[in-house]
Parts: C-alpha cells; sequence; structure tokens
C-alpha cells in the first residue's frame, strides 16, 4: 500500500471526521434502523432503505479513513527544512506575470485541498509545476484557460 501525503492538520480534520462517525453518526444510524423495523414491513419502508443507505455510507467513510490514517505520511511545515524549494506542505506566494495578480497556495493531500482556503493538491497541476523550485524561479501551468505563467516570491514552511 502506498503512502497517503498528509499536512499535521489535515491528519488532525480526518482524525476529528472518523471520531465523529464513529461515536455520533453510526450510533444514530444504528437507531435509525431500529425505529424503521419496528414499523413492521420492510419491502415498502422508506426509512429504512434510507437508514441502509446511509449506513453504508458511514461504513465506507469510516474504512476510508482509517485506511488514509493508516497509510499516512504526516508532514509538519514547521519542521521542514527545504533549503528554499517548494515541497509538500510549503506555502508558496506567487505572481501572475501576466496580470500581476498575487497569490499564496499551501500544498497539500487530496483530501485537504480547499482552494477558497488557498489549499491546492499535490496533485493538481499547479503544485506539480512548483514541486521542486525556488523563489525567483518562473513555473509555467497549464490552466484550463491555457498556459500561465507564475513567478514564485516566497517559500515558506508554516
Amino acid at each position: 500500500m502506498s503512502t497517503v501525503p498528509l499536512t499535521k492538520r489535515g491528519a488532525e480534520l480526518l482524525k476529528e471526521e472518523l471520531q465523529r462517525l464513529k461515536s455520533k453518526d453510526r450510533p444514530e444510524v444504528i437507531n435509525a434502523i431500529a425505529e424503521a423495523r419496528a414499523q413492521g414491513d420492510l419491502s415498502e419502508n422508506a426509512e429504512y432503505e434510507s437508514a441502509k443507505e446511509r449506513q453504508a455510507f458511514i461504513e465506507g467513510r469510516i474504512a476510508d479513513l482509517e485506511g488514509k490514517l493508516g497509510s499516512a505520511q504526516i508532514v509538519d511545515p514547521a519542521e521542514l527544512n527545504a533549503e528554499g524549494r517548494v515541497v509538500f506542505a510549503s506555502t508558496v506566494d506567487l505572481e501572475n506575470l501576466d496580470s500581476g495578480e498575487k497569490v499564496t497556495y499551501q500544498i497539500v493531500g487530496m483530501d485537504e485541498a480547499d482552494i477558497k482556503e488557498s489549499k491546492v493538491s499535490v496533485t493538481s497541476p499547479i503544485a506539480r509545476a512548483l514541486i521542486g523550485k525556488s523563489a525567483g524561479d518562473v513555473v509555467a501551468v497549464e490552466a484550463p484557460s491555457g498556459v500561465k505563467e507564475y513567478e514564485i516570491l516566497e517559500v515558506r514552511y508554516v
């Protein structure tokens, strides 16, 4: 099994979700199934079917999270010493060379990616273009709207 890269914060969020699923959501759905069974005929019981589907989703998500956390390689950005290079978990300040717009992204695992929080997946085109580069380098990123060039202004490990 391959390792799943996660930031320290990302691993904490997955652990919190796993705990909630096991301690809150799973017991709730078990109660819902028991209540639906108490209503009698299960062949046309929509509440029962809905609860069973919810249970399958919860159990699948629990298994998924346990697998990811079991094979996780947790990276604390504060402990990185990549000599100024862009690596997983680093935060990168960029300038779009066409528009002059400045953006900041942190490179994170797939489960942590959230563009609204400026977190991009390590598998995204921009992250793949940035990995291994340093401040002052210019990278070309293949975007849906065409190739965009960015200059790396600063690389931080926070």
